[in-house]
């Protein structure tokens, strides 16, 4: 075993491989950069190591400070965690050569499965199923197009290098693959510096559902399956272990073919198979078939925890230090049900456009697995990907494991920055999730109800209205309200833009009325807490003006100045701004430019994924504020129109 690694990765899956050394006894070394000084992962390892700038160019992609690192601290072995260096065989060429352990598979078997045309056809020459398609290497836009009326619509454009749902567009007729090739290509070229790509047939009521495995180089295992089929824009949502509906049979088959695929390339460690299954008439031996393999551990490996016991990453340590795998397939077994959501900072009414800010209050339900990589104060940045947490469950039944995730969301509590909380919420309270009846387009299908914002109730309101007033035990004043005073007096809260004014009238430093418009909500303090019409009230988060009520996915109301209201009452609509902070990739238009309501304006790019931006209403552009390459902030002003007097005369 080792005595010392490096994790060369930051966030959660840094966090969990220290658990997991920890518990084995062996150091660890955390590197990180100028973003991450201050970061969980950095504060639980035994060393860290400085490398570089914010950017991953500059810090977690740089291979040759992070091996430096390894050699400096004395760290024997490097693990690659997912994302970033985990899939780069030349990486691991550099560790081996210098005289390190790479915690994961050889570069060969990783170059094997780097490439998703060559890799198809090697799982075909292995006798596993293959999805019909297109994998050559002409990428000329017009043998595309025919190869995509060959298969016959809908198809999808895959990058050959990707992964995420990056460089991946469903085309559904013919008029529209030019536009979709073109931006897969860009998309593609941008994330893995990489622009080809493969088309294939899309599969109607698709699940998709993988296979863990895990390999020593010569034989192979697996450890069953996961359903991943919850997706939204090909990115997962939540995933659960067993698949609903899985079969002994069907299960046998895709284990072994999962299995005949790593022992193909010679794998080594953990990895995932992934399948494109035809859920049209239940799940069957015969409609299953590859999609890729990820050479890596994946985001969603707790779940086959939960369900087998076994500890994924104390596997990838043991058999990388030259131990034979720990169980043969007939020892591995399958317990219950488990589920895993992943809590995004991201702002669901835009379109789940990824969100930043500083975590002014986390905490997790009791009784779940809550794998995360930052602590109450941390800053969601921009650089990285936005998650923040894994929240896992198990029971013996699915339906008990569901239930508990249902608690576990409800009790879990975010303030200082948006979420997914409540669609995670409304998804497991979906009935057709409930029931395991789950597809790929299910997410989209009913996005509607899954994305409703609730509305924020009378008692939320007044509870706010307390907390805005300086009456919550342990909270600083924020409005100025005289104690105990028998007075009435107006409160002004800003809720997702709309300015509130309840009025508080207090009888003594334990009693209240609070007036929401028509209703009156009467408050009482006990030794518990406020009683809001009689019930416990939900627990409150204050943090400067920012007031957070843990009511469902939790509610964010300010406390603001009088004068900042006006002020923004006062700004017009005419100005594209950025959604998030991100790079102006493309600019379309220039001053002068007509333009009609939706049209594309520019596109930023974000976390490695593309947003366009349109134009807000007809008129005239009247200043291009932001040249292609430019790095913006949040809400920074990119385009504006002239006034629409000026445009119509």
């Amino acid at each position: 075993m080792f005595k010392k690694i490096l994790i060369a990765n930051r966030g959660e899956i840094a966090c969990r491989v220290i658990d997991t050394a920890r518990k084995l006894g062996v150091a660890t070394v955390a590197v990180y950069s100028d973003a991450d000084r201050s970061a969980r992962h950095v504060a639980m390892a035994d060393e860290a190591v400085h490398i570089g700038g914010p950017q991953p160019a500059e810090s977690y992609l740089r291979g040759e400070a992070i091996i430096a690192a390894a050699k400096a601290t004395g760290a024997t072995g490097i693990h690659p965690g997912y994302g970033f260096l985990s899939e780069n065989p030349d990486f691991v060429e550099a560790v081996e050569a210098a005289g390190l352990t790479f915690i994961g598979p050889s570069a060969k078997a990783i170059r094997a499965m780097g490439l998703k045309d060559a890799a198809k056809k090697l799982m075909e020459e292995a006798g596993v199923p293959v999805v019909p398609g297109y994998h050559g290497a002409d990428q000329s836009d017009d043998l595309l197009a025919n190869e995509a009326d060959k298969i016959g619509y809908p198809v999808l454009i895959k990058a050959v290098a990707g992964g995420g749902g990056k460089g991946m567009r469903l085309v559904e007729r013919a008029g529209d693959f030019a536009d979709a090739l073109a931006s897969a290509r860009s998309e593609a070229k941008t994330a893995f510096g990489n622009p080809d790509v493969l088309i294939e047939k899309f599969v109607t009521s698709p699940r998709h559902i993988e296979v863990q495995v895990f390999g020593d180089g010569t034989e192979a295992v697996h450890l069953y399956e996961r359903d991943c089929s919850l997706q939204r824009r090909h990115q997962k949502v939540i995933e659960e272990a067993p698949a609903p509906g899985m079969t002994q049979e069907m299960r046998a088959a895709m284990g072994e073919a999962a299995v005949r695929a790593a022992e193909a390339i010679g794998y080594a460690g953990a990895g995932t198979v992934e399948f494109i299954v035809d859920g049209s008439d239940g799940l069957r031996p015969d409609g299953f078939w590859f999609m890729e393999m990820n050479t890596r551990l994946q985001v969603e490996h707790p779940v086959t925890e939960e369900v087998t016991g076994i500890d994924l990453v104390e596997w990838q340590l043991r058999v990388a230090s030259g131990e034979p795998l720990p169980l043969g397939q007939s020892e591995i077994p399958l317990r219950g049900h488990a589920f895993e959501a992943r809590l995004y900072a991201e702002d669901v009414p835009a379109g789940f456009l990824p969100a930043t800010g500083r975590l002014a209050h986390l905490a997790f339900a009791d009784g779940c697995r809550a794998e995360t990589g930052v602590r109450t104060g941390d800053e969601i940045s921009p650089f990285y990907d936005p998650m923040i947490a894994k929240i896992v469950t198990h029971g013996p039944t699915r339906d008990i494991a569901l239930g508990k995730m249902r608690r576990a969301l409800a009790e879990t509590q975010v303030a200082g920055t948006v979420t997914n909380l409540g669609f995670l919420s409304a998804l497991c309270a979906h009935d057709g999730f409930a029931a395991g009846k789950v597809d790929t387009g299910l997410i989209d299908r009913d996005l509607a109800m899954l994305t409703k914002t609730p509305a924020a109730t009378a008692e939320d309101i007044a509870l706010a209205t307390l907390a805005g007033a300086g009456l919550m035990d342990a909270a600083e004043p924020v409005s100025g309200f005289t104690l105990w005073a028998p007075i009435r007096r107006t409160i002004l809260l800003d809720h997702d833009g709309d300015v509130l004014s309840p009025a508080i009238e207090l009888s003594g430093p334990d009693t209240a009325r609070v007036t929401v418009g028509d209703t009156v909500v009467e408050a009482v303090r006990g030794p518990s807490g406020w009683r809001i019409g009689g019930a416990l009230a939900p627990e409150v988060a204050i943090t400067g003006d920012l007031v957070t009520v843990f009511s469902g996915a939790g509610l964010g109301f300010r406390v603001p100045d009088p004068l900042a209201i006006l002020s923004a009452d006062a700004a017009g609509g005419d100005v594209v701004e950025a959604p998030m902070p991100g790079l102006v990739k493309a600019v379309f238009v220039k001053p002068g430019d007509r333009v009609e309501a939706g049209q594309k304006m520019a596109i930023m790019e974000a976390m490695k994924m593309e947003h366009t931006l349109t134009a807000p209403r007809d008129g005239v552009v009247g200043e291009v504020l932001a040249a292609e390459g430019a790095q913006v902030e949040a809400h920074a002003a990119l385009i504006a129109l002239e006034p629409e007097e000026e445009a119509a005369a």
